[in-house]
């Protein structure tokens, strides 16, 4: 089924209420290597068919070191690092686009003359063969394929608005709704809107989480001192994530105070109590394309195609070769 991403959002809408929620699921940060040693059923490189993408590379820093590895294999171990194994396979194939994307640009950009890319979730989390092993276990070969399958069917496929390959921001989990770029990382991107994400709701584990603060903990975290904690003047914007607050006189960000605090998302209720109690809906920054949300809509019956347009605005999907 393929719509436009107008169309898929009110149709969306119609089939679920509105509502919030929050999740984890980040990997071990690991070195990648498709190395036949670990199984014959492994293929020694995803590429054999003498394809213009197999010349795409990008520079990992692994352990501290840089390896150069092959795009379409950096990808497949990005997916199983970024995604669980088992969402829909257009949820997947979604992300693997997303990954790939984001990883070429990142390598335009030449953030650092070593390397295009880190290991750990400084940009990409992805693994190795090995700790993929380690962590399906016995469903490692299922799981693999699949992830494989994902990749190969998209490969060398790329987001880009006005002809550019885009940075192609994703997170875990939304509270219902995606945010502006602006909203998080004072910088717009034409192509990062907010849009509803209406799969992300309470239906899912962990949707709301609550964590909470011994009062002296809480002042140390957040290098404030006063006898009484006082919260107030809290701002929220539309998508009910918290701008900024007042605590004991002194103004956060709610970027920061989230960070500060190590909380899942900006979009959270506190409450001052014997402790202090902090309510959260979702998981991640919020911008870009949502993981669970994705897998929602695939489940629903959407295509990756439209997973990427409806959350990442005036997209096309190119061949990396046409770009």
């Amino acid at each position: 089924m393929t719509m436009n991403n107008k169309t898929l959002s009110i149709i969306a809408v119609a089939l679920f209420p509105f509502v919030v929620i929050s999740f984890v699921f980040k990997s071990d940060e690991t070195n990648f290597n498709l190395d036949k040693s670990f199984g014959p059923d492994i293929p020694n490189g995803l590429l054999d068919d003498n394809s213009e993408v197999e010349e795409y590379t990008v520079r990992v820093l692994v352990n501290g070191e840089t390896e150069v590895l092959p795009l379409e294999d950096y990808v497949v171990g990005v997916v199983a690092g970024e995604m669980p194994a088992s969402f829909d396979i257009e949820a997947l194939k979604a992300q693997a686009i997303a990954s790939r994307t984001y990883a070429l640009y990142k390598k335009q950009s030449n953030v650092s003359a070593e390397y295009d890319l880190t290991d750990n979730t400084n940009t990409q989390v992805y693994l190795s063969i090995e700790s993929m092993q380690n962590k399906w276990g016995s469903d490692f070969q299922k799981y693999y394929d699949k992830i494989s399958s994902a990749v190969e069917s998209t490969k060398g496929q790329v987001i880009t608005y006005e002809g550019e390959i885009i940075e192609a921001f994703y997170f875990a989990m939304s509270g219902g709704h995606t945010l502006e770029a602006s909203q998080v990382f004072n910088e717009s991107r034409e192509y990062l809107k907010g849009v509803d994400s209406i799969y992300d709701n309470a239906n899912l584990k962990n949707y709301e989480v609550v964590t909470e603060f011994e009062k002296q903990d809480f002042k140390n975290k957040l290098s404030i001192s006063c006898e009484n904690i006082i919260v107030n003047d809290i701002k929220k914007n539309d998508e009910h994530h918290v701008e900024s607050l007042s605590v004991c006189g002194t103004e956060f960000k709610g970027t920061t105070f989230r960070t500060t605090l190590g909380l899942r998302s900006t979009n959270f209720d506190i409450e001052v109590l014997d402790k202090i109690k902090i309510t959260t809906r979702g998981y991640g920054h919020g911008v870009g394309m949502s993981q669970y949300g994705a897998n929602g809509y695939a489940e629903a019956g959407y295509s990756y195609e439209d997973i990427i347009k409806h959350y990442y605005t005036n997209v096309e999907i190119k061949d990396i070769k046409n770009v």
